[in-house]
């Protein structure tokens, strides 16, 4: 399945809105989006809020949504399940989240410390516990690194969303075997992907494993490099530094010197539709069950007319 992505980051909610609904009339079958309080850079300077965006996004389209977030700082588990739980009961069946650790970069609002990531993950498994228990009816009173004090979701869904888990190692998707529906991650070197997906795999993850796919497409070479330089070279650091930059004028600041040939590496660039449906064909080859395209441009019109015209009809089977 090829589904769309809607990045908050980049877009207003309008302009996004009116993408997601066109990205359904051209023959997109799912979509998603991210949840961010900070663009990661000036550039793209936008920063809606993702949850109320996303019951207008489900009304006005028939699409089935995901959003990746991360619960226990900036959002409390409980918080975070209400949210789950309100989409997923008006929507059955059409709503999915990934649980992430989160960035420093949307979190450090808060005034909390931001922890180191093997902390993050046991907080975040603590939370993915949590919401589960809430979105199964139970009454929750939990103390860790979260704390919930006699929560309890009155009308649950049913039946419950998936949660499943962001992961951009192997050996986090071997971790998130444990306890999610799912996986999703985003493109990387082919090798890498492999051994996300194995990990996965054979750890015992259940559901489907699915793709965010970054790309470039314009008329012109030089217009789609320059598209994808301005709009995502502040996104091409590995972690610790993508989890641990906390503004997105020290991201614009130690980008500044960042090559075309560095964001080809994260982006895939290409005025050709057939390279782009190539590449596609590749990761479904590597056992992703879903791919969530990801136009890096603030404009989604002729990525999405185009694409629609002439990729998404390869994978319509």
């Amino acid at each position: 399945m090829i589904g769309f992505h809607a990045s908050h980051e980049q877009i207003s909610p309008a302009r996004l809105l009116t993408a997601v609904q066109r990205a359904e009339q051209v023959g997109f079958a799912a979509a998603m989006c991210s949840d961010h309080f900070s663009p990661w850079s000036a550039r793209q300077g936008q920063s809606g809020f993702a949850w109320s965006w996303l019951g207008a996004a489900l009304a006005t389209t028939s699409l089935p949504f995901g959003v990746v977030t991360a619960p226990g700082q900036r959002y409390h588990p409980a918080i975070a399940a209400q949210a789950i739980s309100t989409l997923a009961g008006m929507f059955p069946r059409r709503f999915w989240a990934a649980l992430g650790s989160g960035e420093a970069l949307n979190e450090h609002i808060t005034g909390d410390p931001w922890p180191a990531k093997k902390v993050r993950n046991r907080r975040l498994l603590e939370c993915a516990e949590v919401m589960r228990r809430l979105l199964a009816g139970e009454d929750v009173t939990h103390h860790g690194l979260v704390v919930v004090d006699r929560a309890r979701l009155w009308a649950p869904p049913e039946p419950a969303p998936p949660l499943i888990a962001a992961a951009a190692s192997a050996e986090t998707a071997r971790w998130a075997a444990r306890w999610a529906d799912g996986l999703i991650t985003l493109n990387q070197p082919e090798e890498q992907l492999r051994r996300v997906v194995e990990a996965y795999r054979e750890a015992g993850g259940r559901g489907p494993v699915r793709l965010q796919v970054h790309l470039s497409y314009a008329t012109t070479q030089a217009d789609a490099e320059a598209l994808a330089h301005d709009q995502w070279r502040s996104n091409v650091f590995p972690p610790p530094a993508v989890w641990d930059i906390d503004t997105a004028e020290v991201f614009d600041q130690v980008s500044q010197h960042v090559p075309v040939e560095a964001v080809r590496r994260v982006v895939r660039v290409s005025t050709d539709p057939q390279r782009h449906a190539a590449w596609l064909h590749e990761y479904l080859e590597l056992g992703f069950d879903e791919l969530y395209l990801h136009h890096v441009g603030q404009d989604q019109t002729s990525f999405l007319d185009t694409f629609g015209e002439q990729v998404l009809p390869q994978f319509s089977s």
